[in-house]
């Protein structure tokens, strides 16, 4: 949501978009404006509220992953419509990883939404997804700010956004809740996750100092955490022409129903950054 932001303030201060390369959130967005529908995308986005949230998480019930994600991806198909990367009016790439051969992959041909859903699948959360028989995974664990795709691309600058941005607490958007359903529903996607991560990997640890706990949460920190990290290598080896941060602890994860205030921090980092400069 927070990408949204700053594509509205590239377009409002006269900057064109030529290429775009992203993977996990950055290919959701980058792909769907690459593909002429982002203003559709924005008003679906900002009318979400957390039951939608709910309604879009389709349980895998499998070891390799909660969500199978095919709920999502076709809401966001029927939404923008079916296309061919190599058709779309701008460059696009989606970055993954393949899991069995550890590397990267770019998917700059074939079906855009199938590789968009490749390059989500979050390990543990989205199952991997199977992409022409390889099964590949969110392209954020081996590069969260994938820069390299557009080196070829003839364009004047490299804007990158990076969202494992380190910054005090006081950064924080506050959540400001408009109804009384809000905690209620918050609670019910946390507490739905950390039934289904006891129930499919509980260890059967029966000491009694074994710790227990949400492993989905714990994998998911220690995920964000190696981002964090993998992200400062990347852009310090790759440094684009102007980096935009936003603050990991914006939000928490699945607070889809945040669109206003996350789309105005993206905007407001970008004119942070940007501002004055061309």
């Amino acid at each position: 949501m927070a990408h949204i932001g700053v594509i509205k303030w590239l377009e409002e201060n006269g900057y064109e978009i030529q290429s775009i390369c992203g993977c996990s959130s950055g290919a959701v967005v980058g792909g769907i404006y690459a593909a002429g529908e982002f203003e559709a995308f924005e008003a679906w986005i900002r009318s979400i509220k957390r039951l939608d949230v709910i309604n879009l998480l389709d349980i895998a019930w499998s070891r390799s992953g909660f969500v199978k994600g095919d709920k999502i991806i076709r809401a966001l198909t029927e939404l923008v419509g079916t296309h061919k990367i190599e058709d779309l009016p701008i460059k696009f790439t989606a970055v993954a990883v393949d899991m069995e051969n550890e590397k990267e992959v770019w998917l700059n041909r074939g079906d855009l939404f199938s590789a968009i859903r490749a390059s989500i699948s979050i390990p543990l959360f989205f199952t991997p997804y199977n992409y022409n028989g390889a099964m590949l995974i969110d392209g954020g664990v081996l590069n969260p700010v994938p820069i390299v795709p557009t080196f070829g691309d003839d364009t004047d600058l490299t804007i990158a956004v990076n969202l494992d941005a380190e910054e005090p607490a006081k950064e924080q958007v506050p959540e400001t809740p408009s109804k009384k359903e809000r905690p209620e529903n918050g609670s019910k996607i946390q507490e739905a996750l950390a039934a289904l991560s006891k129930r499919l990997y509980r260890s059967g640890a029966k000491d009694k100092g074994q710790p227990t706990g949400d492993i989905f949460g714990v994998a998911l920190q220690a995920f964000e955490t190696m981002q964090g990290t993998i992200a400062r290598q990347k852009l310090a080896a790759y440094p684009p022409d102007h980096l935009i941060e936003i603050p990991r602890n914006a939000c928490k994860m699945l607070e889809f129903d945040r669109a206003e205030e996350l789309i105005e921090l993206g905007y407001k980092k970008a004119e942070e950054y940007l501002g004055g400069k061309k």
